[in-house]
């Protein structure tokens, strides 16, 4: 897998792929139309973010490429890969318990704060690509 160039794009499946880590300086795109929703898109080598309807859904820590994002009530996935490791932050249900996996790999139970926020830390560096899956307890 790779970056992508136009920074968000709908995959066959339904899901969304965004983030370019490999540019220099940040870059946007708003306005992109996913299944009713309008998305924003901030990344660079830094950081990528994203938005959904002007609310905080995803961002990593240093900058990394997501690809086949899919969320829902109940749980989300994705593929994720950078240059080194990333500390990402998700935005779920406040004040709910998760269990995280990585590589298919339980990492452990976690709880989201008061606003809902979780963070997890993934090792890029040793690997091409890492998957992700975030299940409500």
């Amino acid at each position: 897998m790779a970056v992508i160039d136009e920074l968000i794009r709908e995959e066959g499946n339904g899901s969304l792929s965004f983030g370019n880590y490999s540019l220099s300086e940040k870059t946007k795109k708003s306005g992109f139309e996913h299944n009713g929703d309008s998305y924003k898109i901030k990344t660079f080598n830094e950081i990528t973010k994203l938005e959904k309807n002007g609310m905080f859904v995803y961002e990593s820590v240093p900058g990394t490429a997501v690809h086949e994002f899919k969320a829902d009530g109940e749980k989300v996935e994705f593929k994720v890969e950078g240059e080194q490791d990333a500390q990402i932050t998700l935005e779920l249900e406040q004040e709910t318990e998760y269990i995280v996996y990585v590589d298919g790999v339980s990492v452990g139970e976690m709880k989201t704060n008061l606003g809902g926020k979780l963070n997890i830390s993934v090792e890029l560096e040793a690997a091409d690509i890492v998957s992700v899956l975030i299940e409500k307890k």
